[in-house]
């Protein structure tokens, strides 16, 4: 798999992400529900496009930096909650 951070912030940081995804989606789920590595989109949390927009505008507010919808790795990037978190964190060390 890729580089995951494992430590106790990027946990706290799962948590924080969960917890925005949860609130600005309405979701019927508590944060600490959402399991790292179900997916995002279809199956798991069941998300469609238009909530992965709103997913891409909230991060892009929280963390400072731009989710763009024609990266080409946006699928990767939005396939469950640890692969978007660990992208924040990347982001976020440059």
């Amino acid at each position: 798999m890729s580089d995951t951070p494992v430590s106790a912030s990027f946990d706290d940081l799962m948590s924080e992400v969960a917890g925005l995804i949860v609130e600005a989606l309405n979701l019927d789920v508590q944060p600490h529900e959402v399991q790292p590595d179900d997916p995002l989109y279809g199956d798991g949390l069941g998300l469609d496009s238009i909530d992965m927009l709103e997913i891409a505008l909230v991060i892009s507010k929280r963390f400072g930096f731009q989710l763009r919808s024609d990266n080409e790795n946006n699928e990767q990037i939005f396939s469950s909650l640890r692969a978007l978190c660990t992208h924040i964190a990347s982001q976020r060390t440059k």
